[in-house]
C-alpha cells in the first residue's frame, strides 16, 4: 500500500470541572451548583490532504481510498485516457482516481508483508484477492477482509473495474493493526466478513434523526461483530478492540460507549460536515483522540457526515517498520528482508502480478486449505 507514515500517541490532559449556576424561582436566591465533569477531547488534529492518517497503539496505519473510476474496458481497466499519469506510482488522483501500483487495473500488485494484520473495510467497489498461499477472494460492496500477516504473505490487492456502461466507484478504509512480538510469526490467515455477517444498526436520536453504525469489531448495543483471526490482537478479550464506520444524518446525536480506561480511541471525520463533540466543533477530515473511559456524545453540525472509530489497547512494545515489514526490532527488519529474499514467502503461483478474477460479479473467497466460501 502507500507509504506508512506514524504519529507519537499524545498525552492525556487534566480532567475539567465546569461550575454551573442556578436561580429558584421561588426564592430568586442565587445558588451555585458544582458538577465535577471529565473534557472527553484529548486531542484534535487536522488530517492530511493525501495519504495515511496519523493511527495510535495498537493501529500501525490507516488509509481511505475513494477513487471515482470511470466505466472499464475489455482488460478490466479505466476505459479512459492513462496519458500524464506516473503509472506504476500514480498518487495524484488525476480526474479523481488513481492507479496508484498498478498498470492495466487500479490497485497493489504483488507486495509482501511481515509482523501486522491488514482490515480492509470495502463500503464500495470490487477488489481482487491473490496470495502466496495459493488462495483468492473477490469481495466488495460492504464486504470486510481481515487479513493476518505473521511470518510473512505476498498478496495482491486489484481493483476490476467490471462495468462497461456506467462509472465503478472504488471506496474503502484499510487499516493496519499491529501483532504482539508473541504472535508476528504466527502462519498467515485470512477472514472474510460478508457484508450479511457484519452489525449494522440504525439508530434514532430523541428528534428521530438517524445514526447508522457498522461494527467491524467489537461490541454496540449488544451487537458483536464477527470473531477476528485467532491469532489477532483484536481476539483478545482484554484488547477493547473497536472499528466502527459511522454515517450521521444532519444534526443527529449519538453517544459512543465507555471503553476501558487505559485504551486508545480515535475519531476520524472521513467526510462530510463537521462534528461537535465535549463542546467543541471539530471540523470535517478531522481526528478527535478522546478519554476512552468517558461515554461520549457526538453531534452531526447541520450536515451529515461519516467518521471512522479505530479503538484498543495499545500492545506497548517497540515498534521498528521498514515498508512492508513492522517488528519490534531492527535486527528483526534485517532477518525479514533475508528471510524475503531467500523463500518469497511462498513465492507466486498465479500468471501476472496483478491477478484479475474474471468478468462475473460474483463474491467468493478460496483458502490455502481449499476451503470455498461465499456470501449466504
Amino acid at each position: 500500500m502507500s507509504e506508512m507514515t506514524r504519529r507519537e500517541a499524545v498525552k492525556a490532559v487534566a480532567a475539567a470541572a465546569v461550575v454551573v449556576t442556578g436561580c429558584s424561582k421561588a426564592t430568586e436566591s442565587a445558588v451555585a451548583e458544582v458538577i465535577p465533569t471529565v473534557d472527553p477531547v484529548l486531542e484534535v488534529d487536522p488530517l492530511p490532504q493525501a495519504g495515511p492518517w496519523p493511527t495510535l497503539d495498537p493501529f500501525l496505519f490507516c488509509v481511505h481510498h475513494n477513487d471515482q473510476y470511470p466505466a472499464g474496458n475489455a482488460e478490466f481497466g479505466p476505459k479512459a485516457s492513462l496519458s500524464g499519469r506516473r503509472m506504476g506510482q500514480d498518487f495524484a488522483n488525476k480526474d479523481g482516481w488513481n492507479m496508484y501500483h498498478g498498470e492495466v487495473v487500479p490497485g497493489f500488485p504483488r507486495h509482501p508483508h511481515r509482523g501486522f494484520e491488514t482490515v480492509t473495510v470495502v463500503r464500495s467497489g470490487l477488489i481482487d484477492h491473490a496470495d502466496s498461499m495459493g488462495a483468492a477472494a473477490r469481495y466488495g460492496d460492504g464486504d470486510v477482509q481481515w487479513l493476518t500477516a505473521g511470518d510473512g504473505i505476498n498478496h495482491a490487492e486489484m481493483f476490476p473495474l467490471l462495468r462497461r456502461d456506467k462509472p465503478n466507484p472504488m471506496d474503502f478504509f484499510q487499516i493496519w493493526l499491529n501483532l504482539p512480538k508473541i504472535d508476528k510469526r504466527v502462519k498467515p490467515y485470512f477472514s472474510m466478513f460478508w457484508a450479511n455477517e457484519v452489525p449494522n444498526l440504525t439508530l434514532k436520536d430523541p428528534q428521530g434523526r438517524q445514526t447508522e453504525v457498522t461494527v467491524v469489531a467489537g461490541t454496540i448495543d449488544g451487537r458483536t461483530a464477527p470473531s477476528p483471526p485467532p491469532n489477532s490482537w483484536a481476539s483478545r478479550p482484554d484488547s477493547d478492540i473497536a472499528l466502527l464506520t459511522v454515517r450521521m444524518e444532519a444534526n443527529a446525536a449519538w453517544s459512543l460507549p465507555a471503553a476501558q480506561r487505559g485504551t486508545n480511541r480515535a475519531v476520524y471525520v472521513a467526510n462530510g460536515g463537521g462534528l461537535q463533540v465535549g463542546g467543541r466543533s471539530v471540523p470535517g477530515r478531522h481526528r478527535v483522540i478522546l478519554r476512552s473511559e468517558v461515554e461520549t456524545k457526538l453531534v452531526a453540525s447541520g450536515e451529515p457526515l461519516e467518521l471512522l472509530v479505530l479503538q484498543g489497547r495499545p500492545i506497548g512494545e517497540p515498534v521498528v517498520q521498514h515498508g512492508p515489514f513492522v517488528m519490534n526490532t531492527r535486527d528483526e527488519i534485517v532477518q525479514a528482508f533475508q528471510d524475503y529474499r531467500r523463500t518469497q514467502f511462498g513465492g507466486w503461483p498465479w500468471p501476472g502480478a496483478g491477478p484479475v478474477h474474471g468478468a462475473a460479479h460474483r463474491r467468493f473467497a478460496r483458502h490455502a486449505d481449499g476451503r470455498t466460501e461465499t456470501p449466504s
